[in-house]
């Protein structure tokens, strides 16, 4: 398949290594875990409210950060170059952003991270069927330790209220998170920042939409700063970037680390002591990846005598 060619190094300069794109991608994750405790903090009834505020903010923070980097002229030529695959990435966030506020309201929490904790094996299946991306032994026996340990973690809230609605919004909600790591990957050569600042500002045009109220008080709406600029924004620019560096699989793997930090950040924060089964979930999930990447690592330096 013919490819568009690289954009001019002003316009597309970055890290190139894979280490470097693992790191973004953990980055991500460790930005994003911080999501649970920051929502923990606002008390807003209309969760549509939340959502057209947390994209405002993330949509601009996403563009001052490529004003920033590029200037107007790169900006506009970031938009332009990004064409079909960053505009089906945008669709794929703004859909998962929104569907997981929907999916909140039929079924339980533990049942939306336990079907997000398949992203990993959708991610990998999808480049294998689609574009023939080989997923090693050892990626799929961490994927499968990732998926067990996240059961476990959330074993002990599987009673609650379930729908075949819920459930089927948390998959696609997997799905489309995967497709977007997949075609992030397959087209590393875009720039994929303002694919997700677009994909903001279609969440938040929705939210708004949605929402019967958007007033806010002033503390919540500087929560709501941190919640969209720094949670959602800044964690959206680090994926992207590195998501194009790594293959599909490892970077939905490593997207796993939110679920097994934003239990601890709430237990430190807030007080809210984790079940036992959330900490040995946790620490199964946690030693997963720790050991994929150690290898991984191992692997490269080895390659490279």
């Amino acid at each position: 398949m013919s490819q568009p060619s690289a954009l001019p190094q002003s316009v597309n300069a970055g890290p190139q290594s894979p280490v470097q794109g693992a790191a973004l991608v953990l980055g991500s994750a460790i930005v994003w875990s911080f999501g649970g405790t920051l929502a923990r903090f606002l008390h807003i009834e209309d969760s549509w409210t939340i959502v057209f505020w947390r994209s405002l903010f993330a949509a601009l923070f996403l563009l001052g950060f490529m004003l920033l980097r590029n200037g107007p002229r790169g900006t506009v030529t970031l938009f332009r170059s990004m064409g079909l695959p960053g505009v089906a990435v945008g669709l794929c966030f703004a859909i998962a952003s929104t569907s997981f506020i929907l999916a909140l309201a039929y079924t339980t929490v533990a049942n939306v991270v336990l079907i997000q904790a398949g992203v990993p094996l959708i991610a990998a299946l999808i480049s294998w069927m689609v574009f023939r991306e080989r997923v090693s032994l050892l990626t799929w026996f961490a994927i499968a330790a990732v998926i067990g340990g996240v059961a476990i973690m959330v074993s002990d809230s599987m009673s609650g209220a379930v729908s075949p609605i819920g459930d089927a919004l948390a998959i696609l909600i997997a799905f489309v998170f995967a497709l977007a790591t997949v075609i992030t990957r397959r087209y590393a050569h875009v720039r994929m920042t303002p694919a997700v600042c677009f994909g903001t500002v279609v969440a938040g045009t929705v939210a708004a939409i949605m929402s019967s109220g958007l007033s806010v008080t002033p503390p919540e709406l500087g929560i709501l700063v941190t919640f969209g600029a720094l949670n959602f924004g800044l964690g959206l620019a680090l994926f992207v970037t590195g998501a194009r560096l790594v293959p599909s699989a490892l970077a939905a793997l490593l997207g796993t680390a939110e679920t097994v930090l934003g239990p601890l950040w709430v237990a430190l924060i807030h007080g809210e002591i984790p079940s036992t089964n959330t900490v040995i979930g946790g620490t199964v999930v946690l030693v997963a990846l720790l050991s994929y990447l150690s290898v991984e690592m191992w692997r490269q330096r080895r390659a490279l005598g």
